[in-house]
């Protein structure tokens, strides 16, 4: 009898790990997925939270393709040991703070790991040569190879006819003819597979979900590590970091604002760890004081706050403020105009 060959794929959510394990599965091999869990893919999670959003999908999307697929996915939280891939690349980042050439060598890894750890036979990723000028350049596929220590057990289904062979195809586990030669940026080869193997209803093939490749997120990110000093951050920072209006005033404090009723209820989740503010005499929103400010810098931001509100034409607005030992102060400000606010405050 011939053994039936294992495979573990690495499941983002999008369209090309999709594919890749699609045609891995309709080759008789035995597939299972991995989501390696950074923190920074939660894009479900904040479609729940604005109004605006609701349209948009709430799904975990690796979640909803391993369940189309009809396999198991396992996810591996890394967020601890994500940070030192994050702060440290080796080989640099992005257009903004995107470590992607170490990020998928580390993700690649961890499915290795897990291939070793359940006796699985090779490792499959939807990577696509030419589609991605930090990882995915055809002479940087095999630093990934290499560095994750998956070698030759790495079989890329997308573009394998255009990379030299790997032992899953010249041990016969696959066959190579029915690999693809998908290479570039555009996706209507991915697209057309996905019609021919009748996947809709698949987040949009030129997505992606992480954070870090968000030129304004990635600004915030560097902001957050100028106040702090140091280059550190840990998940609720991660999450606070995507809600909200986020304003310096003051090289000492951040304002983060909520920007509807849905952030409003989520920033009151973190409301005892701030000083927060909200307007007391009209609806407006809660805000959240990161760093220090003075008795001066606490009237400028209730200002900023009543900004905000519906009170903002009003000559007077309540704002309160709770202290972070539970102090509470009721301040009556004059709104700040639109032009009060430069662009510069604005992170």
């Amino acid at each position: 009898m011939t053994t039936q060959r294992k495979a573990v794929a690495l499941i983002s959510g999008g369209l090309d790990s999709m594919l890749a394990a699609k045609i891995i599965l309709n080759q008789g091999i035995h597939v299972e997925g991995v989501n390696i869990f950074t923190g920074f893919c939660v894009a479900g999670h904040t479609h729940a939270i604005r109004a605006r959003d609701r349209n948009k999908s709430m799904r975990n999307h690796a979640l909803w393709v391993a369940d189309q697929l009809g396999i198991k996915l396992h996810i591996i939280d890394v967020i601890e040991e994500y940070k030192q891939v994050l702060l440290n690349p080796k080989h640099g980042y992005g257009a903004n703070l995107n470590p992607c050439l170490d990020c998928k060598g580390f993700m690649v890894r961890k499915a290795r790991e897990w291939m070793d750890q359940h006796r699985f036979d090779f490792i499959i990723t939807g990577e696509v040569v030419g589609q991605r000028p930090k990882s995915q350049l055809k002479h940087k596929l095999p630093i990934i190879a290499r560095e994750s220590e998956a070698f030759d057990r790495l079989l890329r289904p997308l573009s394998a006819q255009v990379l030299e062979p790997t032992l899953p195809e010249r041990a016969g586990w696959v066959d190579r003819e029915k690999l693809g030669r998908i290479t570039g940026r555009s996706r209507k080869a991915q697209m057309a597979m996905a019609d021919r193997f009748g996947f809709s209803g698949y987040s949009q093939p030129a997505g992606g979900c992480c954070f870090l490749t968000d030129s304004n997120y990635s600004a915030k990110l560097r902001d957050l590590w100028r106040m702090r000093g140091e280059r550190r951050y840990e998940f609720d920072d991660i999450m606070l970091l995507k809600v909200g209006r986020h304003l310096r005033p003051r090289p000492n404090f951040k304002l983060i604002v909520a920007r509807d009723a849905g952030e409003n209820r989520f920033l009151h989740g973190f409301s005892k760890r701030f000083t927060h503010l909200y307007t007391d005499s009209h609806p407006g929103p809660l805000a959240l004081i990161d760093g220090h400010a003075s008795r001066d810098e606490l009237e400028l931001a209730a200002r900023i706050t009543a900004r905000f509100g519906q009170g903002r034409a009003a000559s007077q607005v309540r704002v309160k403020v709770t202290q972070r030992d539970g102090h509470q102060q009721v301040l009556s400000v004059t709104p700040l105009s639109q032009d009060q606010i430069p662009k510069e405050w604005y992170v």
